[in-house]
């Protein structure tokens, strides 16, 4: 690894970076889900879906190295089930939400911290869009003039995911800040967390 970083060009490199930061900035479903948890739980869960979405993120940069992402994107059926499985778990965490059991419902500690790194590596590990837009975007920085293509991808894989990973934690972050502050309207808060959870199913089983 210290080998192909030495024989990766740096404008290459900061080309990758520079895109990478771009679109974790943009607002996708990994921001929704770590601000809709730190709205129901303050910044620690917030931080923790966070977290756990950049988990999942490496699982899906770890099947694409070994290439078991070709073959789900290859196999209609295979992609329906895991984006069904996806959408059924988020409607889920709506249901939840509504009836006052949001993500870190009535506690900020361990466990509900626990709970929000779980359902955010869940969430994202079964989105399978995650896992195509991984092939579609780190290889286009992969050249094998640079050493082996899967290490490349390994290597480009992880440094998305870890930026992705800190800027989702602090979009998590300032949502459970807001959100401690409006903490007597816990139940609102519920209800906008379960309207962006069923939100984010809806557009992983419309798009």
């Amino acid at each position: 690894m210290i080998d192909l970083l030495a024989q990766y060009p740096l404008p290459e490199f900061l080309t990758f970076l520079a895109a990478g930061l771009v679109l974790n900035l943009t607002p996708g479903a990994d921001v929704v889900f770590a601000t809709a948890s730190g709205l129901a739980g303050g910044p620690r869960a917030g931080m923790m879906a966070g977290l756990g979405v950049g988990l999942g993120g490496l699982w899906h940069v770890g099947l694409a190295t070994v290439g078991v992402s070709a073959l789900i994107a290859a196999e209609p059926a295979a992609l329906t089930a895991i984006r069904y499985a996806g959408a059924g778990y988020l409607l889920w965490l709506a249901w939840r939400s509504w009836r006052g059991g949001g993500i870190a419902a009535g506690t900020r500690g361990a466990r509900g911290a626990g709970r929000a790194l779980w359902r955010g590596f869940v969430t994202n590990a079964l989105n399978p869009k995650v896992a195509l837009f991984v092939l579609a975007f780190l290889p286009q920085f992969a050249h094998p003039q640079y050493g082996p293509v899967w290490l490349q991808i390994l290597m480009l894989g992880g440094v998305f995911t870890v930026t992705g990973t800190i800027v989702t934690m602090g979009y998590g972050a300032l949502a459970g800040r807001f959100g401690t502050l409006l903490a007597r309207r816990a139940g609102v808060l519920d209800r906008v967390s379960a309207v962006l959870f069923a939100g984010l199913a809806g557009k992983l089983l419309v798009d």
